[in-house]
């Protein structure tokens, strides 16, 4: 289990909530169905077990704590209780063992998790209306009404992640303890300060409309898994994958992923709409589509330096 689960289960979070509002979801699953479609949509979005997330709440607690024993080491330098500083300074590396113990490969220990939802009321067509619009703007050299009208343009969960670098910030800590053994506190607080300055902040992007489009893929895989499928269950199959192939409509109209990966899932989808609609369970292609959505999600990622 690695920290990056934190952000997958989010996506899980997001995509069960999303499923949940689906009117098929509702009609079509009962107990045993629901329980699966959860199932498989944890194992889609990072497969974090419920001992995963245990462990990672107990090594992000800890992270944090070793985070507020630097801070209270600079209140108590700055009270000039060195030995205080020490102490705080001991605790934290104490934390910082355990981590590194229980996963001596991690790289980036999280300590803070803030989620921002943006959205957007509109049609595709809107959306190309005011893309266009802005592409005028911007041609005529006027970027800040471009760029205001741009701000508008998202339908995404921003999850923002501050961590801890494990390579480098215990040994900050060391260093700083250190310098208190040699009675010189405003080094010791420096390289601290130096070390709180280090903390890397990473985002995870999970555009709306692709999260909304694998809910109603999800949605019409349950009901086409049924037995004696009836004409109504067919019905709620082809809504449902109509609103898929709408909500990757908006994820074009939006620029998210690339063109290539969202052709793929509307192909994908078209040949759903004309497999089940025959009565097929299409049970390949559902499981063609998890992947496809997978890139889409990939594709969406900010680039890493």
């Amino acid at each position: 289990m690695t920290f990056r689960n934190l952000a997958h289960g989010v996506a899980a979070i997001a995509l069960l909530a999303a499923t949940a509002c689906s009117d098929n979801a509702e009609k079509a699953a009962d107990g045993q169905e629901a329980s699966a479609s959860a199932t498989d949509t944890d194992q889609a979005a990072g497969g974090a077990t419920a001992e995963d997330q245990v462990q990672l709440g107990t090594l992000l607690k800890e992270a944090v704590s070793a985070l507020d024993e630097t801070q209270a080491a600079i209140s108590a330098i700055d009270a000039g209780n060195n030995k205080g500083a020490i102490d705080a300074l001991a605790r934290a590396t104490g934390k910082l063992e355990i981590i590194l113990t229980r996963e001596p490969n991690l790289a980036l220990a999280p300590v803070a998790n803030s989620v921002i939802e943006h959205d957007v009321l509109a049609t595709p067509g809107d959306v190309k209306a005011l893309s266009d619009r802005i592409e005028d703007l911007t041609d005529e050299g006027r970027l800040q009404e471009a760029r205001r009208l741009m701000e508008g343009l998202a339908s995404e969960m921003v999850i923002r992640t501050s961590n801890l670098p494990l390579g480098t910030y215990p040994d900050a800590i060391k260093r700083a303890a250190a310098l208190l053994d040699e009675q010189k506190p405003q080094e010791a607080k420096l390289v601290l300060l130096n070390a709180l300055s280090t903390i890397v902040v990473t985002e995870t992007v999970i555009p709306l409309p692709i999260v909304r489009a694998e809910a109603s893929v999800e949605a019409a895989r349950v009901v086409a898994a049924k037995e004696n499928r009836t004409e109504q269950d067919n019905q709620a199959i082809a809504a449902e994958l109509q609103k898929a192939r709408e909500q990757i409509e908006m994820a074009q109209a939006l620029g998210y992923a690339t063109k290539k990966d969202l052709d793929d899932l509307q192909d994908a989808i078209k040949e759903l709409e004309r497999e089940t609609g025959g009565g097929n369970a299409a049970t390949r292609l559902f499981e063609r589509i998890k992947g496809l959505f997978g890139k889409a999600r990939e594709a969406v990622q900010p680039t890493k330096n």
